[in-house]
């Protein structure tokens, strides 16, 4: 039995939350249950996912085909270090949310179905993270899109169904410029695996349709992610929804289509001379840019994170658009790092909310003196987040802007770094308004914050300063899956057979 999941470890981090929203969706009138379930799951998938993780560092790239058929003609599942650690991360995000969610998800809420759409969203999430087909990255996508907005409307408050069509009206038109690049892309070569385009492509004759398909991906993929200047819709509508469904949004949706550009712009496309780059490079300046001032005139904490969710992907693409190994490794780096310390900011956000009854930070304060606890937890990510060392936030800035300075794009660098000092700002706002000042509504003592909340936020912290403190072994990890990225060659090895190799080596 241990060899059979063993053998197919690929499967289970997709396999798991599909059958817990199932699950959950039977015990619909059984809360208990439900919420027992929910948590079994999560835990169940980060087992998964970490199995996935070892056995890939042990055995390499690995692939599962579907229906004995063999590629590029059947489906098929990939792992390679980038996929591996992106499943794990959203296994431990997924575990923190949950454990978070125990004092934050009202009945009415569970009553609307959060537990099954939670679950279908990890689903999705996991199922792009591995899936080795392009076509099949879009119905991934969908699977997002459509639980997504379920979580954002749980509420049904008139605020989360304003935000559910903002966030619904961009992404289907996303979804469009998706499908439209991938009828493009099969009409030229015949073939939507991408261990199978990585083959062709490289010998393809430039065309007009390959060249459109590129740009309408990264369009697609930048809606999702939240690039400049398509990013409009994500501090308009994250904020509006529960901090338990905000924090899962901040820290992976958005990092599916970050994903996704780097998966595609390296094995598919290639950013060197093709243009694309410089496209690239002007919409992680702008993202950068943009974000972070947006932040800065913010008052609600929330929006204030919302904002900072769209300057910190500038950072990863800005690793893409260098695209050196170094540059790379930094981008994925810069990726894990976000992904846990803007999901724990959000944590943070809803129980400050918890301790002063407001999310306005004009109106709180005095939670340094009646929560000390709360103060020491959000320092954790705060100055990680602002690139402080020796916080995981800092190797990761110091490698993207130490690959952009050995580029020679000093333009790049100069916004980053002015980026990171904006970011100061903002986290020192939030420090100053909530924690340092006498609060604006006195009150004898700060509201109690659940035990879950604090054992989500402390979990997370904790990860954060082992990345930090430890971040050699992380390092090299990153740079072992940017190497991955940057010589496909194991990739299609392990979909298409070693004889493939021969014939993507010139």
């Amino acid at each position: 039995m241990s060899g059979f999941l063993w053998q197919h470890a690929v499967l289970w981090p997709v396999l798991i939350p599909l059958a817990v929203a199932a699950a959950t969706a039977m015990a619909w009138n059984h809360r208990g249950l439900q919420r027992w379930l929910s948590g079994t799951g999560a835990a169940l998938l980060l087992l998964s996912a970490l199995t996935l993780l070892l056995r890939v560092q042990r055995d390499g790239i690995l692939a599962i085909r579907f229906g004995n058929w063999e590629a590029p003609f059947g489906v098929a599942f990939v792992a390679d270090n980038l996929g591996a650690a992106m499943v794990a991360i959203s296994g431990a995000v997924a575990m923190a949310t949950w454990t978070f969610g125990l004092a934050d998800i009202r009945e009415r809420e569970a009553r609307a179905g959060f537990h099954p759409l939670f679950h279908g969203m990890l689903a999705g999430v996991n199922g792009a993270f591995l899936t080795g087909d392009i076509f099949n990255l879009y119905v991934w996508f969908e699977v997002m899109l459509i639980t997504a907005m379920g979580l954002l409307a749980i509420g049904r408050t008139r605020a989360q169904l304003d935000g559910v069509l903002k966030y619904a009206v961009l992404n289907l038109f996303s979804t469009l410029l998706f499908l439209t690049a991938v009828a493009l892309l099969y009409g030229v070569t015949g073939t939507l695996n991408m261990a199978d385009l990585a083959l062709m492509l490289p010998s393809a004759e430039p065309s007009a349709p390959l060249t459109v398909s590129a740009l309408l991906l990264l369009c697609g993929f930048g809606i999702k992610a939240g690039y400049f200047p398509l990013f409009f819709w994500l501090p308009a509508s994250y904020h509006t929804a529960s901090v338990t469904v905000s924090a899962v949004f901040a820290g992976l949706l958005t990092k599916v289509g970050v994903y996704a550009c780097f998966r595609v712009f390296t094995l598919v496309f290639t950013v060197e001379g093709s243009g694309i780059r410089e496209i690239v490079a002007v919409m992680a300046a702008g993202t950068m840019i943009f974000g972070v001032f947006g932040a800065a005139v913010q008052w609600d904490i929330r929006r204030i994170l919302a904002f900072h969710i769209v300057s910190q992907i500038g950072y990863m693409m800005l690793g893409l658009a260098i695209a050196t190994p170094l540059a790379l490794a930094g981008g994925l780096f810069y990726v894990v790092h976000h992904i846990i310390v803007k999901a724990n900011l959000f944590f943070i956000a809803g129980a400050i909310y918890r301790a002063s009854g407001t999310f306005d930070l004009r109106r709180s304060g005095g939670l340094m003196r009646r929560s000390p606890v709360l103060a020491v937890l959000f320092l954790i990510p705060a100055l990680s987040l602002g690139g402080m060392p020796p916080l995981s936030g800092f190797w990761a800035k110091f490698m993207v802007i130490d690959a952009s300075l050995k580029d020679g794009a000093h333009w790049l660098a100069a916004a980053a770094l002015f980026t990171g000092l904006l970011t100061l700002y903002s986290m020192t706002k939030i420090w100053t308004e909530a924690f340092w000042k006498e609060p604006v509504l006195p009150r004898g003592v700060a509201r109690a914050i659940p035990v879950p909340m604090l054992a989500a936020i402390g979990a997370l912290g904790a990860l954060t300063l082992l990345i930090g403190l430890w971040a050699e072994p992380f390092v090299v990890f990153a740079e072992a899956a940017a190497s991955q990225l940057a010589d496909p060659r194991g990739y299609v090895a392990a979909v298409l057979g070693d004889r493939a190799v021969a014939e993507l080596m010139p």
